[in-house]
């Protein structure tokens, strides 16, 4: 593999995940649903995955909903709220910098006869409460904001927003897209006063293909698939056991190491800012990013995507953004403002638990090597 960071985009399974996922595959691979013993413990084992992944969440164990993905887990967030609140209005507040799951869901209820108002983040990314007060109005059903953005690694204030939406006696339900602050930074739904809260498994080494949503307690979110009721009828669908083992297993490991894991990816992100200092005078850090595992730069006059090919060919992974935009100009560095030169040659960096400081003096060589074999761009 070579040096990888793109950890923000997926993350390798860790050895638990594995064990769990094999031993939910080959030793308690029965039916959750079926009424005999072998049928049960299997339900009990995916109960007991959903209790880590609750108390990872400090919150109830009936409040956690498996889906596939965090995209699944966003987009029946916010057409379950909007459909919830139907009678309320048709008003949705959202950002400029979310992530395609929750902005493609958006741009399809605006077709639909909804109104939209997308907050734009300052030179830095951040968003503030104001703009969210100046936005609110009797017939908002919906504010959906990210806790980390995926890009920046800027982390927004949710909790601030939480508060000034019950302050204001607010109908609008409240989702957070929680998937790149969960295990990184303080990613509890109760303290953050959201309502709905997205997660995905391969963002913290489990593997693809699950992930769950918070929903509070007392919100009636409609289901998401119907059919033999699973996850209480919202959610309708054998169980995916293995998935879910995987998931409750790297969680566990996640949060009994995540004051030194997030200690150990932010010593590597600073070391490396320190060398690329060093040795690159003009590269430019994009946006706050205080969130411990993303480092966005940009080396402006340099294209990020033959930065990255050139990179890649020297065995280190890195991206010019969302592995979601396959190629498009990112709609979240747009977002900031940046001038052309900067904006073409964005890109973020991200980090993990495995990250080593070998890694990074490559990593930090390499962009060395990139800046004397190309040409900077004169547009």
């Amino acid at each position: 593999m070579g040096h990888y960071f793109d950890y923000a985009a997926t993350t390798p399974v860790c050895r638990e995940a594995v064990e769990a996922a094999v031993d939910a595959m080959t030793g308690g691979w029965g039916n959750p649903s079926a009424r005999y013993p072998f049928g049960t413990d299997a339900g009990t084992a995916t109960e007991r995955w959903r209790n880590e992944i609750a108390k990872a969440l400090h919150c109830q164990k009936d409040e956690v909903f498996f889906t596939s993905c965090g995209t699944e887990g966003d987009n029946w967030a916010i057409y379950g709220a909007v459909e919830l609140n139907r009678r309320v209005g048709k008003h949705i507040i959202t950002t400029a910098i979310e992530h395609s799951a929750v902005l493609e869901p958006c741009k399809e209820l605006e077709r639909s006869g909804y109104e939209v108002t997308y907050l734009k983040p300052d030179r830095q990314g951040r968003i503030s409460v104001q703009q969210v007060e100046e936005a609110l109005r009797e017939d908002t059903v919906l504010v959906s904001m990210m806790l980390v953005n995926n890009e920046l690694g800027t982390i927004l204030p949710i909790a601030e927003v939480g508060r000034c939406l019950k302050e204001y006696n607010s109908r609008a339900l409240f989702h957070c897209d929680g998937v790149q602050g969960f295990l990184k930074v303080p990613c509890y739904p109760k303290e953050l006063c959201v309502d709905l809260l997205s997660i995905s498994g391969h963002k913290v080494h489990a593997p693809k293909g699950i992930g769950a949503l918070y929903i509070r307690k007392g919100v009636k979110l409609p289901p998401m698939i119907r059919g033999g009721g699973q996850e209480h009828g919202l959610r309708s669908g054998t169980e995916a056991t293995a998935q879910i083992a995987a998931f409750g297993a790297a969680v566990q490991v996640g949060c009994q190491q995540m004051e030194q894991i997030v200690a150990h990816m932010r010593e590597q992100k600073e070391l490396l800012w320190t060398l690329l200092q060093e040795k690159l005078p003009n590269v430019k850090r994009v946006g706050e990013g205080t969130a411990p595992h993303i480092l966005t730069i940009t080396m402006p006059g340099y294209k990020s995507e033959v930065v990255v090919r050139v990179l890649g060919d020297m065995g280190i992974c890195v991206s010019s953004g969302s592995a979601c935009h396959k190629g498009k100009a990112s709609h979240v560095y747009a977002a900031l403002g940046l001038p052309k030169k900067e904006l073409d040659g964005v890109l973020r960096i991200s980090f993990s638990k495995e990250t080593t400081r070998e890694d990074v003096e490559a990593l930090a060589e390499g962009l060395v090597q990139v800046s004397k074999q190309l040409f900077i761009s004169l547009s």
